[in-house]
């Protein structure tokens, strides 16, 4: 079996491009959509199940809040009317006029008015104040509370008012249609908000109702425009198992879900559940609808679900055997359009084992192969930036350490400290002689010796300690050089010839050239987050501005100045040449205070 494998191996690497392309994009897309479809046939009534309960549940999430306003705005209405004087004085004990007087009186009549404005929003059919009044009462029809009130009697044999009658503790009730009775219904409306007070009535306490009725079939219409599917069916139950408004009566009643069961799962869990009916499987969702004790019910039968899932395979297959045929088709054509145009690559490429890579001819296409001529044209060109940057730097580089090193081979050093021997020499101080002839020939050991590039701090500082001490024995010591240099950074390796040429330029330039020909050097340094600091400062004459800014450019070494500044210039070059443009030396100085340089080293 191994062998087969490794020979089957064998065959498709050896295989032109073309041809791996071609059966690479068939098994690429064939095998996946084989498995996907497997699994798809065993999932796919899952996924449509859940596709289905996660749209319904959102419509439902949506269609509450809308059932929710329709009541709130006829309780605002009821609220509007128990806030009127007329209604609180009605109910009120202490009211002292009778009720034939009080009915026909100003605040009766704001009443009526108030009630009739309500019923032109079209949402409310009508409001009534039924009173439990003799019916020959002329306040039913003369009265200033006109048609809204109306005699007991009209209403003794309602459901709503035998529930009201039976349960002396119920004091408002949402009333579906069949709560109300036939007169009701065809003349004010088929849903009702129904509450009880009490009013005096010829010393007794009466029951009075205020009811105010809409139309079931604005309930209807939320349930029926707000839900996802035609398949489901939403109906809302109150807490008598009665059905206030749905979206279909038959299904609604072939698919019911009592009250208690809806109440306990929508206490336990606010998912959809599965209920069998009939020998079919049933999902169904609750949603509480707040300040009433509705809830709303979508249930979604399983039959058309399977129908639809059948109907998503059916379709799927055709698709597929489609995309397997347009795939034979395409993979043939990508790959000839890939190989084409890599192959020109690749030619290219090889050639490079000939010499620097030569860029190729801008690609007009722009895909991945388009952006791989981009990038590496774009890598040709960086390759002959990097050989010329190269061939320039290593020649700044031979340049600046040859400048350094001729400037550090100042023979005006030289001439001056030998005159200054032989004048020690004729005054017969041989001992200063010796010390003299034996600091210069250290000076130079370390100056000339070039087998590393690279010196330690502690060797720089002796070496430029021995430089300050020949000055001194020429200067009669009117130089104080004082080192502060912390014992960690003591190893730390340093380009070699970095702190005399500076202190150096500190001498002649800046200690030299005051009226009295003494001062003092300070060099320091410390570690940062960055790098290495040295600092070398004088108390000498300071640089003036306008030579400030030009003591480290390229410019004023081509337009000619003194040894010390040359090779000052060159120490900086050739920091940066090692370390990168963001180290070197960086002048800071103030005319007549001094001056500070700071060499930053990684």
């Amino acid at each position: 079996m191994k062998s087969f494998f490794q020979r089957i191996t064998r065959f498709y690497r050896n295989l032109r491009l073309q041809t791996k392309l071609t059966v690479t994009h068939l098994v690429i897309v064939t095998v996946p959509v084989v498995v996907i479809t497997i699994l798809f046939f065993t999932q796919l009534y899952g996924m449509i199940v859940s596709d289905t309960v996660r749209n319904e549940q959102e419509a439902a999430i949506q269609t509450a809040p809308l059932i929710e306003e329709t009541v709130l705005h006829i309780l605002d209405a009821h609220e509007q009317l128990t806030g009127l004087d007329f209604y609180y004085k009605l109910v009120n004990p202490a009211r002292t006029e009778s009720l034939e007087d009080f009915v026909d009186s100003k605040e009766a009549g704001e009443f009526r008015q108030e009630a009739e404005a309500l019923t032109r929003d079209g949402l409310i059919g009508d409001i009534r104040l039924y009173m439990d009044v003799p019916k020959e009462d002329a306040f039913f029809s003369q009265s200033a509370l006109g048609s809204v009130a109306e005699s007991m009697d009209r209403v003794r044999r309602t459901y709503w008012y035998g529930i009201f009658a039976g349960e002396p503790g119920t004091i408002k009730l949402f009333c579906p249609s069949f709560y109300l009775g036939t007169y009701e219904k065809g003349a004010y409306g088929d849903v009702a908000y129904i509450t009880r007070g009490r009013m005096i009535y010829e010393g007794k306490w009466e029951a009075f109702y205020l009811a105010i009725y809409f139309s079931q079939e604005q309930l209807d219409e939320i349930l029926k425009n707000n839900l996802s599917s035609n398949s489901s069916v939403a109906y809302i139950i109150n807490d008598r198992d009665s059905m206030v408004a749905t979206t279909d009566i038959a299904l609604s009643g072939t698919y019911h879900f009592g009250y208690d069961m809806v109440q306990e799962s929508v206490m336990s869990s606010n998912n959809f559940i599965t209920k069998n009916i009939l020998g079919e499987d049933v999902y169904a969702g609750f949603n509480r609808i707040r300040n009433t004790d509705w809830y709303m019910v979508v249930a979604i039968p399983s039959q058309p679900l399977i129908h639809k899932s059948r109907m998503i395979i059916g379709m799927f297959l055709l698709i597929y055997v489609g995309c397997i045929l347009a795939s034979f088709l395409i993979a043939t054509l990508l790959s000839r359009s890939l190989t084409k145009r890599l192959s020109a690559v690749v030619y290219q490429m090889t050639r490079c084992r000939l010499g620097l890579p030569e860029a190729l001819p801008d690609s007009d296409a722009r895909d991945e192969i388009g952006e791989l001529v981009d990038s590496y044209n774009y890598m040709t060109h960086m390759i002959h930036d990097l050989v010329e940057e190269q061939a320039k730097a290593a020649e700044d580089m031979r340049i600046a350490e040859f400048h350094s090193l001729q400037a550090q081979m100042n023979p005006h050093f030289l001439y001056n400290t030998m005159d200054m021997i032989n004048w020690l020499s004729q005054q017969g101080r041989s001992q200063e002689v010796t010390i003299a002839v034996q600091k210069l020939s250290r000076f130079y050991k370390l100056t000339l010796s070039r087998k590393q590039s690279l010196s330690t701090i502690q060797d720089e500082l002796e070496h430029v300690s021995i430089y300050v001490e020949l000055l001194n024995m020429r200067f009669a010591d009117n130089i104080d050089f004082i080192v502060d240099m912390p014992d960690n950074l003591m190893e730390h390796a340093i380009p070699k010839l970095t702190f005399q040429p500076v202190v150096e330029n500190s001498i002649l330039h800046g200690i030299m050239e005051k009226e009295e020909k003494e001062g003092t050097i300070v060099l320091t340094g410390w570690e940062e987050e960055k790098g290495i600091v040295i600092l070398i400062s004088d108390d000498g004459v300071g640089i003036p501005p306008e030579k400030l800014e030009n003591i480290l450019a390229e410019k004023k070494i081509e337009g000619g100045s003194s040894g010390t500044n040359i090779a000052v210039y060159n120490t900086h070059r050739r920091l940066q040449l090692m370390y990168g443009p963001e180290y070197g030396l960086k002048y800071s100085s103030a005319p007549g205070k001094g001056t500070e340089v700071e060499i930053r080293m990684p």
